[in-house]
């Protein structure tokens, strides 16, 4: 690992986990599990305490629903060997993507490349 990205990793927490977390997983740290998106999941021995080792930026909307549930103690199984039964109308899982340039915009909204045509509003002039 090169000198910029240890010290980035020393002093913020938005990098990847930090140094005290990375401490903390290697001593007391039993991995259990990784999502599809490559996030760590990790327990300690007599699993009172549950974390996540994000693989990339740290967004909490990046965890499943299942893995969700066995960070919060909702339940004890782990997802990879007792998946939660899904309904065949059910979307798959994705990030929050509030902020971004697919974040959802209205009809008539500003942010859309063609702003939807109003043909229920009349614009208010002065007389």
């Amino acid at each position: 690992m090169s000198l910029l990205k240890t010290l980035l990793r020393a002093v913020t927490w938005w990098n990847g986990s930090t140094l005290n977390t990375a401490l903390y997983t290697a001593r007391k740290g039993v991995k259990v599990g990784e999502d599809e998106q490559g996030n760590a999941f990790y327990r300690t021995a007599d699993g009172k305490k549950r974390w996540v080792i994000y693989n990339g930026e740290m967004e909490a909307s990046r965890v499943s629903p299942d893995w969700h549930g066995w960070l919060h103690h909702t339940f004890d199984e782990l997802p990879s060997e007792r998946p939660l039964p899904h309904k065949p109308w059910e979307k798959p899982h994705i990030e929050n993507l509030t902020g971004t340039a697919l974040a959802y915009a209205p009809p008539g909204s500003i942010r859309r490349e063609q702003p939807a045509e109003r043909r229920d509003y009349e614009a208010w002039s002065p007389e």
